[in-house]
């Protein structure tokens, strides 16, 4: 089993109600086992800045799934819960990113892990060192605390308070 970090995001319509059911989806899928979820942040758009804050998080997994076989479920994850593709770093119901698969670094034309901007994104790294502050980024060989600590971005990233997400580790859902 590889313990795998997953970052997710969502800026459109019920936000939390789309994160909530890509993560009953990830509770669900073969060969994958929710360790930890972060608290979730309100924060600020990357690319298209011109669009609604995202809620954003991430969540600690171990799977026997290879790299590319778990980028097929995430990819079906959001379809399950309704992402509707648009433009590049636009408006999205729901976003599932591979950040960190074990101590792997993998360079494939549809697939990069770790993920090759992670260690420049505020709302990755803040919940990412929530969770696993002291995980090695197997390119930097730094923790995710260090990286956060040198971070130059200055987007916000703040705790959103009113939501838990942690009863996906031990319960099922009770929304769906």
């Amino acid at each position: 089993m590889h313990s795998t970090y997953i970052g997710f995001g969502s800026n459109i319509g019920d936000r939390l109600s789309y994160i909530k059911g890509a993560i009953h989806a990830l509770s669900q899928a073969e060969g994958i086992t929710l360790q930890k979820i972060s608290s979730l942040y309100e924060t600020e758009p990357v690319g298209d800045e011109a669009q609604a804050q995202f809620l954003n998080g991430v969540v600690a997994i171990k799977t026997d799934l290879s790299p590319h076989t778990l980028l097929q479920t995430l990819k079906q994850s959001e379809t399950t819960v309704g992402r509707q593709h648009r433009t590049r770093w636009g408006p999205r119901e729901i976003d599932l990113d591979i950040l960190i698969y074990g101590d792997i670094y993998l360079r494939t034309p549809n697939l990069v892990i770790p993920h090759p901007e992670m260690h420049l994104r505020r709302f990755v790294l803040v919940p990412l060192a929530e969770i696993a502050p002291d995980l090695l980024h197997p390119v930097f060989n730094e923790t995710i605390q260090t990286l956060l600590e040198r971070l130059e971005d200055d987007k916000s990233v703040v705790k959103n308070k009113d939501y838990d997400l942690s009863s996906y580790l031990s319960t099922p859902p009770l929304f769906l």
